[in-house]
């Protein structure tokens, strides 16, 4: 009876965590256009002020571990890796792809990562796709291309700089899903991700120089910004992660399409985008990708 309490309340957390995430990219992008914010600003932001909703809970419920990351510069330098790899190139990469397409588009191109996460695995178990796989790699091609062309064979519906950020926003999420295992495993995901937004978000800093370039924001955009912060970043990456532990790998991945479809309603109702039906279509064909090479493990 414990076990289906845990991987109920697991499967509710990880809904609501992709649900946060789907808003959570609607709500940057009206930032964006609103507020005329650039996108590396505000990843450097959220990275900056978010990091400490992770370092906060780290120091409290496991100072050991937060401690043994920064004990050693070999240690921040691994983390420091991560950073850069994993949360600052998926960051700059989601709000980039964001911004050139709109955040419907950008969370299903998201999606794609988990090809490249089956590539890796594939290599890495020196094994063919399966079968299903197979067949989810097929639906990921044509559903890339109903949402590239919109049906129109040789016509992008897409601009060009949206292309090249959604494949860069499907390569960071493999990053992403890969890279922070290790490190996650021996310092815990509060520390880690901690460390990693703080660093990243330093880095990142030296070049955007935030301060400079402050927007001009009024109190609904100041509002907006600490949603994005707080339950868009720290709110759903918490929930997700604890959802995925709860609940099993498998269902998670399967439950995250809850994002894609949330950041479409989102961006349908507020945003007021419509969408060809030829993109619709190639949005479901790559949402059934994710159930066809989520994985065949037992949880």
């Amino acid at each position: 009876m414990e076990d289906r309490s845990r991987v109920r309340r697991g499967i509710a957390m990880a809904i609501v965590g992709a649900m946060l995430w789907g808003v959570n990219g609607t709500v940057a992008g009206f930032l964006m256009d609103a507020y005329a914010i650039d996108p590396l600003w505000l990843a450097c932001v959220r990275e900056l002020l978010g990091c400490w909703l992770f370092l906060i809970p780290a120091w409290v419920l496991d100072r050991d571990a937060l401690r043994d990351a920064v004990s050693s510069p070999r240690n921040l330098l691994w983390i420091y890796g991560v950073g850069l790899a994993a949360i600052l190139f998926s960051q700059i990469s989601y709000l980039q792809a964001i911004f050139w397409t709109n955040p419907a588009t950008a969370t299903v191109i998201q999606s794609l990562g988990i090809l490249l996460v089956l590539v890796y695995t594939c290599v890495s178990k020196r094994r063919l796709p399966l079968k299903r796989e197979a067949v989810g790699i097929a639906c990921a091609l044509v559903g890339t291309y109903l949402i590239a062309t919109g049906g129109r064979p040789g016509q992008l519906a897409l601009p060009v700089s949206g292309a090249v950020w959604g494949v860069l926003l499907a390569a960071s999420s493999a990053c992403l899903a890969i890279l922070p295992r290790k490190a996650m495993e021996r310092f815990g995901n509060f520390a880690v991700n901690g460390l990693a937004f703080l660093t990243s978000g330093i880095t990142l800093a030296l070049f955007v120089r935030p301060w400079e370039t402050m927007p001009a924001l009024d109190m609904r955009g100041i509002l907006l910004l600490a949603f994005v912060i707080v339950p868009g970043t720290f709110g759903a990456y918490g929930l997700f992660l604890q959802g995925a532990k709860d609940a099993g790998a498998m269902r998670a991945a399967l439950l995250n399409t809850a994002e894609p479809v949330t950041a479409t309603i989102a961006t349908v109702l507020w945003l007021k985008t419509s969408f060809s039906v030829a993109e619709l279509v190639g949005f479901s064909l790559v949402l059934a990708m994710v159930f066809l090479t989520a994985g065949e493990e037992r949880d």
